[in-house]
């Protein structure tokens, strides 16, 4: 199978093309043909030796999402059969031709979707999923704050807002970027433009004084003490990327006299069983979600998988609105 893997720390010239041997699943693992994938930030900063994958992933083949048919499977499995279309999060090692992952871990494809739609769900909608619903606690009537909604998670949970009944406040760096956000249903976007951001205040004005009921962080930094003044009395921060830096420093005060709750959540480095179940949960509540049309894909540009060096350039210039996904051919 071909693989495309690190030779180095750097940016996308340390990607080589290299020719490895088949996999085998294990006992309850499906073998799954990688038909498309998708970028992620992690990735760029896993090929500049900042975020080393966990320790039952593939050192040195990044990709955390995909979407294929499955080629095997273990003795164990009884979920699904070669032939199935499965798609899915993982630690590493999709940017392969094959991977095996267990089969609890795997969602089937909503039927009709192609492989390049997708590859672009699984990270957006599972991370959206699991920080406002399963530990933001999301309810209907709120109003949620998003930070960087143009992006590929901010994209998923604009329109799984939308889907719960919930209005949405949107904050980018990017005017036109945020123009596109109307297309899922966002209320009210807030351009930021200065340093340090500021963007308590219309969040206040968009909520009729209150202020955010959650907040989304995608990019943590100096956004996490005005998130906190975005904040209604009891609000509640859900902090998932840290894209403008893991350091800041807040007012305490703060957090005390409107009662908080502040959540950092990661994915990746869960245990198997954790991951199990979120993705059950995600098939009982947004599988059906996509089969309605209520939730979908938000992709930027599909591009042949041979192409991943521009495709990773395209993703580093903020420049993109939702998901760049690669196919293989």
């Amino acid at each position: 199978m071909k693989v495309f893997r690190t030779t180095g720390a750097g940016g996308p010239e340390v990607l080589s093309l290299d020719e490895r041997s088949d996999l085998t699943p294990g006992p309850a693992e499906l073998l799954v043909r990688v038909r498309a994938t998708a970028l992620n930030r992690a990735d760029l900063l896993q090929l500049k030796g900042q975020y080393a994958p966990p320790p039952d992933a593939s050192p040195d083949v990044p990709g955390l999402e995909y979407a294929g048919e499955v080629l095997a499977v273990g003795p164990r499995v009884r979920r699904f059969h070669p032939g199935d279309r499965v798609m899915g999060l993982v630690g590493g090692g999709a940017w392969a031709e094959q991977l095996t992952v267990h089969e609890r871990e795997a969602l089937p494809m909503p039927e009709g979707m192609d492989f390049t739609d997708a590859a672009a769900l699984p990270e957006a909608y599972l991370t959206a999923f699991d920080a406002l619903v399963l530990q933001g606690g999301m309810r209907l009537g709120e109003t949620v704050l998003v930070h960087a909604v143009a992006s590929g998670v901010g994209s998923a949970a604009a329109l799984l807002c939308r889907a719960m009944g919930v209005r949405v406040v949107g904050t980018g760096r990017n005017a036109p970027k945020l123009a596109r956000t109307r297309e899922w249903g966002v209320e009210r976007t807030v351009l930021v433009d200065g340093t340090p951001p500021r963007f308590a205040e219309a969040v206040r004005e968009a909520s009729g004084g209150r202020g955010a009921d959650l907040a989304l962080d995608l990019v943590g930094g100096d956004y996490v003490p005005e998130t906190l003044e975005a904040l209604a009395p009891q609000g509640r921060a859900l902090l998932v990327g840290l894209v403008a830096g893991n350091k800041t420093q807040v007012n305490l005060g703060t957090i005390l006299m409107k009662r908080l709750h502040i959540t950092g959540t990661v994915l990746r480095s869960r245990p198997l069983e954790e991951k199990i179940a979120l993705t059950q949960a995600a098939e009982r509540h947004l599988l059906p979600l996509f089969r309605s049309g209520a939730l979908r894909p938000v992709i930027d540009a599909v591009w042949p998988i041979k192409d991943i060096r521009n495709a990773l350039m395209r993703m580093a210039s903020n420049e993109t609105v939702g998901k760049v996904v690669l196919r293989w051919s």
